[in-house]
């Protein structure tokens, strides 16, 4: 018995170490198992995510708005206590594909429908974004240069809220920002482009060079056409004290004849502008000039927009200075309004016409999806108010205007 003990041990040592060795390569197994499932898991992970980013991710929006207008300068108007009509119907289109964001617009009125604007826009790092299609016009105080429902002024000669079809790049660093921009033609593919009235647009934009003396009126269709081409955009405005931007603007373009003419002259623009939120309080300025200098050395250019023409001079001086206070307030579903007057005032235009010279007074209203426009504007050649940039009126016209709409 004593001999068969040791043995015993032997035996049993030789199994435990046996059974150490299995048991080892099971755990290293499983390791290589564990490492497989979990490479598995990421390269899925990875495709899904892949398949996940180029979703289209698309929000559908818009607006439906109506517009009441009493106009002293129309008996009509005048004599049926105003007009209320349908205004417009909007379809918004937002979101991105893959990395790849876009935009778009369009717009139903009584009268005419519209692109607004239609643009895919990229990041190409942490401070550049490019965009290219109809998109802004990247000029003056953004988005808009105004509070009130008729714009600036200036948005009449396209210096505000401008759409064409182009390229624009966006640089953003600490307190600069950077827009450079080129447009090929505006948003109606230009003097030659196929487009059944070229007055249907959004914005302003020349469309023909306007001939007094060959009897032309001023909102006659120009028997000479011509169009926006190779148009270059420069931007650049700095960020003071976080809430106070101060900027200039430069614009710099051919005029193209229609029928192969070619270039017909050239066009211009600068502005200095500056646009600033004080708590409650909101102030713009913008000082602008533009000018088309013509090869025929006429004094007038027609422009369309809104389904009719019109005449400007062929350069000008426009200043606005508008001022806004924002209240926060619970008025049954009225949640803010903002009180605001805009003051805008064109002179030193060509061949010696009469400044033009509008001012609003009014308050904007939210309450949940409706936003309403309340204004009283008061203005001498002021087109959509009884005039027109190239007039002479002596008297002042005057517009109660309230448009309201549901934004979804």
């Amino acid at each position: 018995m004593k001999t068969s003990i040791p043995m015993l041990g032997l035996l049993l040592a030789s199994s435990t170490t046996a059974f150490a060795a299995t048991e080892n390569d099971k755990i290293e197994r499983l390791e290589q198992l564990e490492k497989q499932v979990a490479e598995l898991k990421k390269e899925v992970n990875t495709n899904t995510k892949n398949t996940t980013d180029l979703t289209p991710k698309i929000k559908i929006g818009g607006a439906v708005r109506f517009q009441y207008s009493y106009e002293d300068y129309d008996d009509d108007n005048k004599d049926r206590g105003g007009d209320f009509d349908f205004d417009v119907f909007r379809l918004d289109v937002n979101g991105s594909i893959g990395d790849v964001k876009l935009s778009a617009q369009y717009r139903w009125y009584q009268y005419m429908d519209v692109i607004h604007h239609a643009d895919v826009a990229y990041q190409f790092n942490e401070n550049w974004e490019g965009k290219v299609g109809i998109t802004q016009v990247p000029f003056g105080n953004l988005n808009y240069n105004s509070n009130n429902f008729f714009f600036s002024s200036g948005y009449y000669a396209g210096l505000e809220d401008d759409y064409d079809a182009g390229l624009s790049f966006t640089g953003k660093y600490d307190k600069h920002d950077i827009r450079v921009a080129y447009f090929l033609n505006d948003e109606k593919g230009g003097v030659d482009g196929y487009s059944g009235d070229k007055t249907h647009r959004y914005s302003y934009d020349v469309v023909g060079i306007r001939d007094f003396a060959g009897g032309e009126g001023i909102y006659s269709a120009p028997a000479q056409e011509m169009g926006e081409s190779n148009t270059i955009n420069l931007r650049y405005t700095y960020n003071f004290f976080s809430n106070t931007e101060v900027g200039v603007s430069l614009l710099s373009g051919d005029l193209e004849g229609g029928s192969g003419v070619g270039s017909v002259g050239d066009h211009t623009a600068y502005a200095f502008h500056v646009k600033s939120n004080i708590d409650n309080f909101g102030i713009m300025f913008q000082a602008s000039e533009y000018e088309y200098d013509l090869d025929n050395g006429s004094d007038a250019v027609a422009v369309g927009a809104w389904a009719f023409y019109d005449t400007i001079p062929t350069e000008a001086t426009a200043y606005n200075l508008n001022l806004s206070y924002s209240q926060s307030v619970s008025l049954g579903p009225i949640t803010n309004l903002t009180y605001y007057n805009d003051y805008n005032l064109v002179t030193d235009k060509s061949a010696g016409l009469d400044d033009t010279t509008m001012n609003a007074t009014g308050v904007a209203i939210s309450a949940g999806g409706v936003y309403a426009y309340v204004d009283f504007v008061i203005a001498k050649n002021q087109p959509f108010l009884g005039g027109t940039f190239v007039g002479n009126a002596d008297d002042w016209n005057k517009r109660l205007n309230i448009n309201i709409g549901y934004y979804f």
